[in-house]
């Protein structure tokens, strides 16, 4: 569904992406996890077009949606009708099944999202993304700021899509979260891939696991 070969993005002369490679496969979910400053949110407006790369490729098949950081909701504007912007391409704008899937959004559909905690602003930034029915869900920081009980609740719903046969590439700060709700992941420091391969393989490994999992190596 994602496919980046040797990808190189740069802000005048400083390089941001120095040949990033990473693949998500139909139907899985994956992680890329890093510091601050890694270049986590250059790739992703890489991905979504934002960025033209200096070098490489990026190639996506089928419909990608995308989670921001920051979620970047129209806080005037009501709960439904935040919902509706993410089918702004489709024709079928209907809000119904996406209450169906988080149902936690169903008493707020006519709050006005500013009006919400950030987890339930989360919950409505997932929903949008939803509502292009993609093919493959890019998500950036998913749990920036949240309490541990409502990273849970937004966990569990993503696993439900991922049973669902949705593939999900999931760029997170929160290493052991990542790890844990993803099969394979990545690590990105200072714009470079430096570790790949199964979650349990890296969570084992002592460089990452003292590096951001705070365990001693």
């Amino acid at each position: 569904m994602i496919q980046v070969d040797d990808l190189v993005v740069r802000y005048g002369a400083a390089t941001a992406l120095d040949g990033v490679s990473l693949s998500v496969g139909e139907g899985e979910m994956v992680a890329l996890i890093g510091p601050n400053g890694a270049g986590k949110s250059t790739l992703v407006n890489a991905l979504c077009g934002i960025l033209k790369p200096a070098g490489g490729t990026v190639r996506i098949t089928g419909q990608i949606s995308l989670v921001p950081e920051g979620r970047h909701l129209f806080t005037p504007l009501t709960v439904d009708d935040n919902l509706r912007l993410g089918a702004w391409r489709r024709k079928q704008r209907d809000t119904g099944h996406i209450y169906e899937l988080l149902p936690e959004l169903t008493p707020l559909r006519r709050r006005p999202a500013g009006r919400l905690s950030g987890g339930q602003q989360q919950m409505v930034a997932l929903g949008r993304a939803l509502m292009a029915r993609p093919d493959v869900l890019v998500i950036d920081e998913m749990s920036l700021g949240l309490a541990p009980r409502v990273v849970e609740t937004l966990a569990g719903h993503l696993r439900d899509r991922h049973r669902e046969g949705l593939a999900v590439l999931l760029i997170e700060q929160n290493a052991r979260l990542a790890l844990d709700l993803c099969s394979r992941a990545y690590v990105l420091e200072a714009g470079r891939i430096v570790a790949e391969g199964p979650s349990a393989e890296l969570a084992g490994s002592a460089e990452v696991a003292a590096a951001y999992l705070g365990l001693e190596p």
